[in-house]
């Protein structure tokens, strides 16, 4: 167990700092123009990391888990009720092609990191394939790699350690990027400049304060918009965690059979999905519910909170310079390739932000930031393009995996 001030088994305190420090970050950032500039998610996600580093807060614990399991899912259908359904599609596509190029980016960076520093760390064949794998999925790919090439235990927590710190530094560089001059003259900036103009009659609000702006909302909403998010997230898991069993999956299955297990077993597609359907089967009873954009960032900014928590800089100090060296040049090279790439194609910079997001950090990350930006019409677009990396993530880690041990 940690030694920290307060201990992983006080879910109420810990509970208590998440919301109230999310609620911080909100108010901040539309009380105060810095803090509108700086944005409330890096607000939270600075002072998580700042709460579990000074040894406040500790940078485990079963409430950071319900975050993940409970909190997100919740966020995800609230936050599709409004979208248009229209755009999602004509969206998708083009975000389809350039996350597929930044997977690109990932798999080169990885090759470039590990003929650099095979020599220094090692077991690198066995990390080089969880990296490459989680850098284009999440998680789930992450842990299956470690399982696949028996990475030993303490290697698989320090890469846990440095993954989590890149992926916390890099989402604060990809929330700071959209607001650089360098960017906005080079790359077309739809979904910004949409938001920005929400702000034109100069009232002195901030950005953010503007954007959320106060509107009727009664007990009935609140209830039907958390009500309906939790029957959409229990019936989708519910149907994805079915086909998870039921569909043949692992290395004794065809490669159709895992496709389909990673598509239809996935729980954060079939959630989408099944969002989709019912927007388009039921469009006024959406339409209808009031406040549930404002539920559902709240949430997420909960899930901020708890993204910078894990992000230990003693740790990666003691255990894994070296890690957080290797996943670095991966980070940076996936970045480069997507911002070349992105320009040659003439792809909007909030496309390639958050293609670039969804393979370092997830779908749930890159739909966290784009809620943050406003940019609500990429929500459904990148969780959807995202969850693809989920499906091919495994093939590609095993592949370098492989080739790897090698030449190791």
């Amino acid at each position: 167990m940690e030694h920290t001030l307060i201990q992983a088994d006080d879910t109420l305190t810990l509970w208590g700092i998440i919301i109230v420090w999310a609620s911080a970050s909100i108010y901040l950032e539309q009380r105060y123009k810095w803090a509108s500039k700086v944005s409330g998610a890096i607000l939270a996600l600075i002072g998580a990391i700042i709460l579990s580093n000074t040894g406040i807060i500790p940078t485990e614990s079963p409430v950071y888990d319900a975050v993940w399991g409970t909190i997100v899912p919740l966020a995800i259908p609230l936050l599709l009720f409004h979208v248009n359904l229209k755009k999602i599609w004509k969206e998708s596509g083009k975000l389809l092609i350039i996350f597929l190029l930044s997977s690109i980016g990932t798999v080169a960076g990885t090759i470039v990191s590990f003929f650099l520093l095979k020599d220094h760390i090692p077991y690198l064949d066995k990390i080089g394939a969880m990296i490459s794998a989680t850098y284009i999925g999440g998680g789930v790919n992450f842990a299956a790699m470690a399982a696949k090439f028996e990475t030993p235990g303490e290697l698989v927590s320090a890469t846990v350690v440095a993954d989590n710190l890149m992926m916390a530094i890099y989402f604060i560089v990809l929330m700071i990027i959209p607001t650089l001059s360098f960017f906005r003259k080079r790359y077309s900036i739809p979904h910004i400049l949409e938001v920005e103009s929400g702000n034109s009659d100069g009232d002195g609000t901030t950005l953010a304060e503007s954007f959320w702006k106060r509107k009727d909302i009664s007990l009935k909403d609140i209830a039907l918009s958390v009500g309906t998010a939790f029957l959409l997230v229990i019936i989708s898991f519910k149907i994805a965690g079915f086909l998870d069993t039921a569909i043949p999956s692992g290395e004794n299955a065809s490669v159709l059979m895992n496709l389909l297990n990673g598509l239809l077993g996935d729980k954060y597609l079939m959630l989408t999905t099944i969002t989709f359907i019912l927007l388009g089967l039921f469009p006024k009873y959406f339409d209808s519910i009031n406040g549930s954009q404002e539920i559902g960032t709240y949430l997420i900014y909960l899930f901020f909170v708890v993204i910078g928590i894990p992000a230990s800089i003693p740790l990666i100090l003691t255990n894994a310079p070296l890690l957080l060296l290797f996943t670095f040049i991966v980070v940076m090279i996936n970045m480069i390739i997507s911002l070349t790439a992105g320009k040659l194609l003439k792809t909007n910079l909030e496309d390639i932000i958050l293609a670039s997001n969804a393979n370092i950090g997830g779908p749930t990350t890159a739909a966290a930031l784009a809620i943050a930006k406003g940019w609500k019409d990429l929500v459904g677009p990148i969780l959807v393009v995202g969850t693809l990396g989920y499906i091919i993530g495994n093939y590609i880690g095993t592949l370098l995996g492989f080739w790897f041990s090698s030449i190791i």
